[in-house]
């Protein structure tokens, strides 16, 4: 028996009675002791309002008799919960053993003909990272960056921290920092940083970051200066770029890191995206090339810098047509 099933069994037992023993579901259930301590104190984190009383002929006592009112799912419900599970598979999303208790507990929840439906669901409803040869294959190991748990963990209660930056094994950098985002960009984590030390924004890959913790120091400007000094590099930005629907959707498949795009006319019909470019960076500008070609006509130039732009001419100008 699955240790959800039993769980769920031994919660429909207790709720029916106003005491019992662990001895009482060591029999019951045919589990050991250890294991049915481990289970009642799972349930009571749950919130199932229990009291003990200790001593011989002691045991557990259900507070009026009474469980706390159970979460329903209509089938409608359960199925959009469960599709998105399917969705955030091979995502490498963080928290991923609890997304597969949580997947668990929704099929314990479930009724006989609805865990039919949502098994029928998984091989029927397929995504961009499913295989369609095997729905429940995993492509990836679909773990996230060891650090990414740790991170959102921290970041949530402060975000001022101290982060080691690793670019190659044995050489880390100890940064004081100010975290602005973590995001998935072309599947790949990453964190948006203020470096206090440097007075730059930068974009960290996660999985190169170690010991991740909240900083003890002093910060060096406020959240709402750091804010302002973002707003005011994006205003200064070099090159500034207008989509139409099809420049954004392409956009949404691939764009580089940390690029922000502003949807300005409805339904996702027209936006705006802005970059400071380093016009001595060869590769970085042309990189930016190849990408905005890839956009294509959807793509209008409101900003420039003189230096991509002829990148760009050159790269149309050798463009061959049979």
């Amino acid at each position: 028996m699955k240790k959800t099933e039993r769980i769920n069994l031994i919660m429909r037992y207790i709720n029916n009675r106003a005491h019992f023993t662990i001895a009482e579901l060591q029999r019951e259930f045919k589990i050991s002791r250890a294991t049915a301590i481990r289970d009642i104190n799972e349930i009571q984190a749950m919130g199932f309002p229990l009291t003990t009383e200790l001593g011989r002929g002691g045991g557990y006592y259900v507070l009026q008799n009474q469980y706390l009112p159970a979460v329903r799912f209509t089938p409608e419900e359960l199925k959009a919960i469960f599709i998105s599970f399917i969705a955030s598979k091979n995502s490498q999303l963080p928290y991923l053993q609890n997304r597969r208790s949580i997947t668990e507990k929704l099929i314990g929840i479930a009724s006989q003909t609805q865990q039919d439906e949502l098994i029928e669901l998984n091989h029927i409803v397929l995504f961009e990272n499913t295989n369609p040869a095997n729905p429940n294959l995993l492509e990836l190991d679909d773990a996230a960056p060891p650090e990414l748990n740790q991170l959102i963990s921290l970041a949530v209660r402060d975000k001022h921290l101290r982060l080691t930056f690793e670019v190659n094994p044995g050489w880390p950098q100890l940064m004081d920092v100010f975290l602005l985002h973590i995001f998935n960009s072309n599947a790949q984590w990453l964190v948006e940083i203020y470096d206090f030390d440097t007075d730059e924004f930068r974009y960290l890959p996660v999985e190169m970051l170690r010991d991740s913790a909240i900083s003890e120091l002093k910060m060096k400007c406020s959240e709402q200066e750091i804010i302002n000094k973002k707003l005011l590099r994006e205003r200064e930005s070099n090159l500034v770029v207008k989509l139409d629907a099809t420049g954004i959707r392409r956009f949404k498949r691939m764009h580089p890191p940390g690029i922000i795009l502003y949807l300005t006319g409805m339904f996702q019909s027209s936006g705006i995206f802005n970059v400071q470019l380093d016009v001595s960076d060869v590769e970085a500008l042309a990189y930016y090339a190849d990408w905005l070609l890839f956009l294509g006509e959807g793509a209008e130039f409101e900003r420039i810098p003189d230096e991509l732009r002829v990148i760009l001419e050159e790269r149309l100008a050798k463009l061959k047509f049979p």
